[in-house]
């Protein structure tokens, strides 16, 4: 008897992501595996987003009124139909061969119980590969020293629906913890295992830095934040990453003013 391939969902949390959204589909589009079906949740955008999800025959939209990223990860996790779902933001470019390589993982019956996530380059830095480096050694190595266990990524990431199932109604909906740290600690809680698979990379943009200047560090601090709400005494070392990595977004923005001063286009004017 032939074994049914898996079914795959993608959720794409969206609010106002005009600008990434189109891009983010696109790499969906070429996919060398189609997902069974992509979910974008408009989280009340007042932009072009819903227009742009439209244009898309492949994807299903849908709505959450409540603000926040965790209610949109949850309402599109909660409608997915696939076995597996897949969850990137809107800013994600994948490569061409995720879906496969994900359906891959998940073929072997030993990863019926396992989270799967990986890195990300930032396309819109100068130096992607230093940044990618950087942000693995902090995202995931400095997780896991300081809770014991790799944590997922919500630009790039996969569960299950049966463990999302599992610990749905554990997921704190606050807007002020990250909301795929907190899914992270609540599958480890109930005994399931996190794999980090550092070569499955996707693109991501870095927007604050460039694109909301201010926002950086209140962002940085949500780290923390996350880590005392759920009683990890470690908390307080994840400032000193956090302290890092603000320090690190004056590299690349130094490292373009310099090429302009050179006479480079900005980042943002290149194809």
């Amino acid at each position: 008897m032939t074994k049914k391939a898996l079914t795959v969902s993608i959720v794409i949390p969206a609010y106002n992501e005009e600008h990434h959204l189109k891009r983010c589909l696109h790499a969906i589009a070429k996919q060398t595996d189609m997902p069974d079906e992509v979910l974008v949740v408009n989280n009340n955008s007042t932009d072009a987003t819903v227009k742009v999800a439209r244009s898309f025959k492949f994807v299903r939209i849908i709505e959450e009124k409540n603000q926040g990223r965790a209610w949109a990860r949850t309402a599109g996790f909660n409608a997915a139909k696939g076995q597996i779902i897949g969850r990137i933001d809107a800013d994600t470019r994948l490569p061409t061969d995720w879906v496969e390589r994900v359906k891959g993982f998940y073929a072997d019956p030993a990863h019926a119980n396992t989270a799967l996530t990986g890195g990300c380059a930032f396309y819109n830095v100068r130096m992607p590969r230093l940044d990618q480096w950087i942000t693995s050694q902090f995202v995931f190595r400095m997780n896991r020293l300081l809770v014991g266990h790799y944590i997922l990524w919500g630009s790039n990431m996969a569960v299950p629906k049966k463990l999302w199932q599992s610990v749905k109604n554990d997921t704190s909906m606050r807007n002020d913890i990250h909301e795929d740290l907190d899914l992270s600690f609540i599958l480890h809680k109930k005994g399931y295992q996190i794999h980090y698979w550092s070569t499955l990379v996707v693109g991501a943009c870095m927007p604050h830095v460039f694109e909301h200047d201010g926002t950086l560090w209140p962002y940085l601090k949500m780290w923390p934040r996350t880590l005392q709400a759920h009683n990890k005494k470690s908390w307080p070392l994840s400032y000193v990453g956090a302290g890092f990595l603000y320090v690190m977004q004056f590299v690349p923005r130094s490292a373009e003013r310099i090429a302009v001063w050179c006479g480079r286009p900005p980042l943002n004017e290149r194809r």
